[in-house]
């Protein structure tokens, strides 16, 4: 579930493995080129941590982030 903190959408994947996590990265990698929204994430070994936000609206949450934070969770 995503939750909101610091003007940010953020929420935390687990995988089975590390191809697992890395897979997903890929796929939300593809769909946030298309979306020409991006990201901030880390990744260790299983673990995905993702925030959401949007720069050029003052670092604050706009449809955008709902938008793909919605499409990423289609991915799961």
């Amino acid at each position: 579930m995503w939750t909101e903190k610091d003007n940010k959408l953020c929420r935390e994947f687990q995988f089975k493995d590390f191809v697992q996590a890395f897979g997903f990265m890929s796929q939300v990698a593809i769909l946030a080129e298309k979306m020409d929204h991006h990201p901030w994430w880390a990744n260790v070994y299983n673990r995905v941590e993702i925030e959401l936000t949007t720069h050029d609206a003052g670092n604050t949450i706009t449809e955008k982030d709902r938008a793909l934070a919605a499409a990423i969770d289609k991915i799961v």
